[in-house]
């Protein structure tokens, strides 16, 4: 059986989501410092420039490619398709890169989901799930609404929500238009980085940076309200 979380629990992931916002904000302010040196910017611009062709040469194979990239980094924790963004901005532009990513980042949701439903067992019997997981599992009402669902998916990291779902078997009817609606912020927010780096948008990094983290941080504060002790 999964012990129940020590008193430290909910400090602990508050220590590591407010790390988390800081880290992002800090990552985003030092991109922007760096771009606002010329020979960064220009070789940077040298780089998206000679990567344009292969791009355009092989555009549904791309596509196709960027959406994997991106549902891969919506299921594996360390994996990350951010280092893409500029490169799809410059070759594919603000709105295709947009829908790619958010269409990437939902089928990764879906993903995770049909593997917390491979994981069921009895309540409170999942073997090596991580804290944070068996936070949140402890936590779970046992009728979970799309409000919850929706403030899940918008204040923890994008691999959590699928698994706890699927996990609690939550209908695919409200995890999937929930997850789809949290991500939108996220995707637009991305999409505004990664045009940010593409076109020296300094401006719109430390801002695009800042409001997202406070999003997540204020996000999270409305999901801990909302849950309740252990179960």
């Amino acid at each position: 059986m999964i012990e129940p979380p020590n008193a430290a629990g909910r400090p602990e992931i508050h220590a590591r989501s407010w790390g988390r916002a800081v880290a992002v904000v800090l990552i985003c302010a030092s991109v922007a410092l760096l771009l606002s040196f010329d020979a960064v910017y220009d070789s940077l611009q040298r780089a998206l420039s000679a990567a344009a062709p292969s791009i355009a040469g092989h555009p549904r194979l791309g596509a196709v490619a960027f959406v994997v990239f991106a549902a891969l980094s919506a299921v594996l924790a360390f994996f990350s398709s951010a280092l893409l963004l500029p490169a799809a901005v410059y070759a594919w532009g603000t709105t295709a890169t947009f829908v790619l990513l958010w269409l990437g980042w939902l089928l990764g949701g879906i993903c995770t989901y049909a593997l917390g439903r491979g994981l069921r067992r009895p309540r409170g019997t999942v073997p090596g799930t991580a804290s944070k997981f068996d936070f949140y599992l402890q936590r779970a009402p046992g009728e979970v609404t799309f409000a919850l669902v929706l403030l899940l998916c918008l204040a923890l990291p994008s691999e959590i929500p699928g698994y706890l779902c699927g996990y609690l078997g939550v209908r695919m009817r409200t995890y999937v238009p929930a997850l789809a609606i949290a991500e939108l912020p996220y995707a637009i927010g991305a999409v505004v980085l990664g045009d940010g780096v593409a076109h020296r948008h300094i401006g719109w990094l430390v801002a695009v940076g800042f409001i997202g983290a406070s999003l997540s941080l204020l996000a999270l504060r409305a999901l801990h309200k909302r849950l309740g002790p252990p179960s």
